[in-house]
């Protein structure tokens, strides 16, 4: 598949495999698996429990090796990489979002977005400012001082996605990002990461199961089986804002 010039390809796997020791058998839960995503473009991977897709997206990402297979991301063969360049590579060019949120009880909403942001090298002041502009621009501009207690589920997730935002990642993985949330809070989110896509170039990986998402993506995969089952396009690539509800969203 060719890239276009406006969204080139931001992360590839080849020939993916991973396979889990059950007792004295083994399960392969990828099997040969190619992958491709593009900046700019949100990609949503769906599948039923145990298909195979959070495991595709933690090989994707560094999290877990695969037993097989290659994947190039940025330009490097991530997985030909030293075990502390990976966690380098991952602190800066990833963003992860999780449906269990996985905030701090005892740290503000700012204190959430800043503490990633010292990791990165930022000073107090410049991660203050930056995590600050992260919480406005998903809509908790007021709810800086929250703690999680504080705040509701769908204020949670856009925490994290602030989080995941501040450090202008330039791939995007979120696992469930909307499982935990009712429908209104659930669109929230989802025009939230399909924003990150648009406005800040990012390639999006969304991984679920829930198929009222499937409106929001540039493009969909299914996966069942550990298998590729279908590849899609809901829109041309390399053309964005394809998604007409979401204008003014």
């Amino acid at each position: 598949m060719t890239a276009s010039p406006l969204n080139p390809v931001a992360l590839r796997g080849t020939g993916l495999v991973k396979r889990f020791k059950t007792g004295r058998t083994h399960i392969e839960v990828l099997k040969s698996v190619d992958f491709e995503c593009r900046h700019g473009e949100m990609t949503m991977v769906m599948g039923p429990s145990g298909s195979g897709k959070s495991t595709l997206i933690a090989a994707l990402s560094g999290l877990l090796r695969p037993d097989a297979g290659q994947v190039t991301a940025l330009g490097e063969d991530l997985w030909t990489l030293r075990p502390g360049r990976i966690d380098r590579f991952r602190l800066d060019h990833c963003g992860f979002i999780f449906q269990g949120f996985n905030l701090f009880g005892a740290l503000s909403a700012l204190q959430q977005v800043t503490t990633i942001l010292k990791y990165k090298g930022y000073s107090p002041a410049e991660a203050r400012d930056r995590a600050a502009l992260a919480l406005t621009e998903v809509g908790l501009g007021a709810r800086l001082d929250q703690r999680p207690a504080e705040l509701s589920g769908g204020e949670k997730q856009r925490v994290a996605i602030a989080r995941a935002l501040a450090k202008e990642p330039r791939l995007l993985f979120a696992d469930e990002p909307t499982s935990a949330l009712d429908g209104e809070n659930g669109q929230v989110v989802i025009k939230l990461l399909q924003r990150a896509a648009k406005d800040h170039g990012a390639a999006v990986i969304c991984v679920t199961h829930d198929p009222r998402l499937e409106a929001y993506a540039d493009r969909i995969i299914h996966i069942e089986d550990g298998r590729i089952l279908d590849d899609r396009r809901t829109a041309p690539a390399g053309v964005p804002g394809q998604h007409p509800e979401l204008v003014g969203a």
